[in-house]
């Protein structure tokens, strides 16, 4: 069996198992399309409305909300459409189509290949670099972190229990130490040891705070000098439970360190299940990981078409196919 193969079991396995952790998100967002759209016979202005205003009310943000509806509609007049169950189903066949359109593969073929992971305190950047460096070894990569968020001595403790539990090295400096000194070293321990990736955790004091993004600025230009190409993948790990107001650190991050991905943690605590779709529509990023739990294996690649069927498992019984075409005419993940 090929290593692809394996991977995409692995992969459909994982979000079988974690799905059921999106219950919460899921149920609310079922509850309001079964007690407002479902009992409607007819497909009219009103149904239209009502759609809208779950979209928006599960922060899809009123311009993926309005392009979806309208979208809808067009659909349900084109193919005569008549229940509300069957549009559902193409609205779901709409999404897909809106999530499948970007890549969300990791870029991680230079040795060493540099992630960089941004983001917020609390927001759930250590346990995910600690996931992520398991789920490299886990690939048969070798990787190394670097303990750079060097202004809180518990993120440089807790980042050491993480690697420890993934069996990563560890490059990290006493607490208050230079970031960029920190990085640097990281780099040339990578180079001598011939390791596969690097991980740099960072700081993240509120990302209204202008020093802040100096400082994470700063990291990332040491990362250019010390080796040309890199940062490889710039990742802004955003809780989902922010909902609409994580739009607001993405697109700061975003403007100082010119993101590449996002890493959507606590997705298994949101009832906004929207979130994903107006982050990469106002900021044309990817989400590329999410995280379902707090073990360790709890983290991995984000997958559209199984993400819908978590969030429709309360409304429609329709799972997205795969591997063949779905309702919209468009092949699906392999």
């Amino acid at each position: 069996m090929s290593d692809e193969v394996v991977s995409r079991v692995h992969r459909e396995a994982w979000w079988k198992r974690m799905s059921r952790k999106m219950d919460r998100a899921s149920l609310a967002f079922s509850e309001q399309v079964r007690d407002t759209v479902l009992l409607r016979r007819d497909l009219d202005d009103d149904f239209y409305d009502d759609l809208l205003e779950i979209l928006v009310g599960a922060d899809a943000g009123m311009g993926v909300a309005e392009q979806l509806v309208a979208t809808l509609r067009e659909r349900v007049r084109m193919e005569r459409i008549g229940t509300a169950e069957d549009a559902l189903v193409a609205l779901k066949a709409e999404m897909l189509v809106m999530l499948e359109a970007r890549d969300r593969a990791l870029h991680l073929d230079d040795r060493p290949s540099v992630v960089l992971v941004v983001g917020v305190n609390g927001s759930g950047k250590t346990t995910t670099l600690g996931k992520l460096a398991h789920r490299l070894q886990g690939e048969g990569r070798t990787a190394l972190v670097a303990a750079a968020d060097t202004f809180r001595a518990a993120a440089i403790d807790q980042m050491r229990i993480w690697a420890e539990r993934s069996g990563t090295d560890v490059v990290a400096h006493q607490p208050g130490a230079d970031p960029g000194a920190v990085v640097f070293d990281a780099i040339q321990a990578a180079l001598a040891r011939r390791v596969d990736v690097i991980l740099v955790d960072t700081a993240g004091r509120l990302h209204t705070k202008s020093n802040l993004m100096a400082e994470l600025e700063k990291v990332r230009r040491v990362i250019e000098r010390s080796l040309p190409g890199a940062p490889h993948e710039t990742l802004l790990v955003i809780e989902a439970a922010t909902g609409m107001n994580a739009m607001a650190q993405a697109r700061a991050f975003h403007d100082a360190m010119t993101l590449t991905g996002i890493v959507l943690t606590k997705l298994d605590g949101t009832s906004r299940g929207g979130t994903i779709l107006a982050i990469e529509a106002e900021l044309n990023i990817p989400v590329k990981l999410v995280g379902l739990g707090e073990g360790i294996d709890d983290l991995n690649v984000f997958d559209p078409a199984a993400y819908l069927d978590a969030l429709f498992a309360g409304v429609l019984d329709v799972p997205t196919p795969r591997g063949a075409q779905d309702e919209t005419g468009r092949a699906g993940p392999p």
